[in-house]
């Protein structure tokens, strides 16, 4: 429950509200985490706040978490300046299972701010080829402007990452595709056997694509998603993050789809 005071090293904006801020950690300490954890990132006087790490998992010393200001506590962490202290408490939750995904294609499908989570899973992949050959990103923004980290892609995809990506709408100057993630997956030819699919976004885009990906037999025990609740106290004892018999901060975030279809089927839950 306590947090430690990580140094904000360097600052980047990625869009109009996004930005991506790297926390170097205290003399002594460290950064370790798993790809798909979360921080509890704080502002001075300003609230505490769930964070995805989108870092290298491979860097020890530095956190990086990209924000969009959205309310009074991410618009004050998006408003910090390097040199300042930021407050953090973690890592916590669950991660990506990337050792169960040794050796299959592994398919990742992103919408919004939903890329920044899977991130760390992407750079763990690149770095080992050998391990993961054929990795494939499909990722879904608002608008042409709003894609995080193209300077990335375009590295990524020389790497050996496919790169698929969509907007909602744009102008005559997007010469991309246009609609929503789950259309990208008509572009792919999956072996149901051998693809395990990571999912990170809006819970309305979620649906759809894990819909879409059933509908090509890609199995439930091979689906995972991140979810997204209202998380408070990060150590399951608040009880705000609650959904079925599980607390998001504790069980999660990452879950295998077939822990949480019943729950999802439930309207309004």
């Amino acid at each position: 429950m306590l947090p430690v005071p990580f140094t904000l090293a360097a600052k980047r904006q990625d869009t109009q509200d996004t930005f991506t801020l790297e926390l170097d950690s205290p003399p002594g300490g460290h950064a370790r985490f798993a790809p798909g954890q979360f921080t509890m990132l704080s502002a001075f006087a300003a609230g505490e706040v769930p964070i995805s790490i989108c870092g290298d998992p491979g860097d020890d010393r530095r956190l990086v978490h990209t924000i969009r200001a959205v309310g009074a506590a991410t618009r004050a962490l998006c408003a910090a300046q390097p040199g300042q202290a930021l407050q953090v408490r973690g890592p916590f939750g669950s991660s990506w299972p990337l050792h169960e995904l040794a050796g299959s294609h592994v398919l990742l499908l992103a919408g919004g701010i939903g890329l920044p989570p899977l991130r760390p899973a992407i750079l763990t992949m690149l770095a080992s080829p050998h391990r993961y050959p054929t990795p494939t990103l499909l990722y879904g923004s608002r608008s042409p402007e709003q894609l995080l980290y193209p300077h990335e892609l375009d590295l990524w995809a020389q790497r050996g990452l496919e790169v698929h990506t969509i907007v909602d709408s744009a102008g005559p100057e997007w010469l991309g595709h246009v609609g929503v993630v789950p259309r990208l997956l008509n572009r792919l030819s999956l072996d149901p056997n051998r693809t395990f699919a990571l999912l990170c976004g809006p819970e309305v885009m979620m649906r759809f694509a894990i819909a879409a990906l059933l509908q090509r037999h890609i199995p439930p025990e091979r689906i995972f998603l991140s979810m997204e609740r209202n998380m408070q106290c990060a150590i399951g004892l608040c009880g705000h993050c609650q959904l079925g018999p599980t607390l998001v901060c504790r069980d999660g975030p990452v879950y295998r789809y077939s822990q949480l279809a019943p729950w999802l089927a439930i309207k309004e839950l």
